[in-house]
């Protein structure tokens, strides 16, 4: 089985959704695209790293621009193999696991790396695997961490999902366990006691009166949220309980760092009797819209009718590129709202779109 680059990048799309790549299980769809690129493009460094394939160019050109994607999906929901049906609206869409989330970008960028001739820029290309699970098994952290030169580059476009949209950035997460101690007693003489769980009562209550902050960076506004997204507590039906907890979802804005997400965090529940533990964060991105070859992308879509630019509420893998000082957006065909849904479906037109708004971006507004 191979797969064809030079493909329209719609039917490229169709036949890598096509090939089951469940996240932990992407063997298969990598030594495909990895036999590709080596066979199929020119001018191209090719490695392996594990289940992650890298290309780039050395052309010499004054900048480099990275294309990242990942070729994982979540699992399949009876989605695979993929069909082509039109739409309420008359539109011809593509239905398949991972068709949006992100196979149709990983198709994008393949097809250019193997159509473009004569960049203006020179390329960096990462495929990589296990982005949808657990962090420390995301392939792109693993380049990080053991080739972290491969991700050097002026701009990093991840072929994420946004519609044909300029996603920039993007939030930071953070994740606390509020816990609050009490007395046991059977509930028959609750006086005895002192119930854990109604010591949560002024936490909620603190989420309930919140007020997002709203930040405009790079023309971008970022909206953040202060969320409880689970609670646990009891014994059983007849005992006041001793302990309960209360985990919060801190999504902020990347003009905060970590540490400065923490402790706005701690202020919202000062004075309440609580125990304080971070279980989970990781920072956001600027978007870096004022970057020369950022500001060159965002003309390339611009000519070409697309949606502009917007913040990215999510978090991605830009974060990774970010921390590195390297401005990076989430810019790929697809509805993001339909990622992992047994549905998932991507309207063929934004294929052709986004892949047009990027060849302009890469050739420098040549027809190659």
């Amino acid at each position: 089985m191979t797969i064809d680059l030079r493909a329209d990048p719609i039917t490229l799309t169709a036949a890598l959704v096509d090939i089951p790549s469940v996240s932990r299980d992407e063997a298969v769809i990598t030594d495909l695209v990895e036999q590709a690129l080596r066979e199929q493009t020119s001018g191209f460094e090719v490695l392996r790293h594990g289940n992650v394939v890298l290309a780039r160019t050395h052309r010499g050109l004054p900048t480099r621009v990275v294309l990242a994607g990942h070729l994982d999906t979540v699992p399949i929901a009876d989605n695979v193999p993929g069909h082509f049906t039109v739409n309420a609206a008359g539109e011809r869409v593509l239905y398949g696991c991972g068709s949006v989330d992100m196979k149709s970008g990983d198709a994008v960028f393949l097809h250019l790396a193997a159509t473009v001739a004569e960049p203006v820029h020179d390329l960096t290309l990462i495929f990589y695997d296990c982005e949808e699970i657990a962090s420390e098994f995301n392939g792109l952290g693993h380049i990080e961490r053991d080739l972290p030169e491969w991700l050097a580059g002026d701009l990093a476009v991840l072929g994420e999902p946004s519609g044909g949209w300029i996603e920039a950035g993007c939030q930071g997460t953070l994740r606390v366990r509020l816990s609050t101690a009490g007395i046991r007693a059977h509930s028959a003489r609750a006086w005895l006691g002192d119930n854990a769980i109604h010591r949560l009562a002024p936490i909620l209550q603190r989420l309930a009166d919140y007020r997002a902050r709203e930040v405009d960076i790079d023309g971008c506004v970022y909206r953040e949220g202060l969320s409880a997204v689970r609670v646990f507590g009891g014994v059983a039906g007849n005992v006041v309980p001793d302990a309960a907890e209360v985990d919060v979802n801190f999504r902020f804005a990347p003009d905060r760092t970590v540490a400065q997400a923490i402790e706005h965090v701690r202020e919202v529940f000062t004075g309440l009797e609580l125990t304080f533990e971070v279980t989970d964060a990781a920072p956001g991105a600027l978007p870096g819209l004022t970057a020369p070859a950022a500001k060159d992308l965002i003309a390339s879509v611009n000519s070409h009718g697309g949606g502009g630019v917007r913040a990215k509420y999510g978090w991605t893998d830009v974060s990774r590129f970010a921390a590195r000082g390297i401005p990076a957006v989430n810019f790929g065909p697809g509805d993001p709202n339909l990622a992992h849904k047994r549905d998932e479906h991507v309207p063929v037109d934004q294929i052709t779109a986004v892949t047009a708004m990027l060849r302009t971006y890469l050739t420098g507004g040549r027809t190659d």
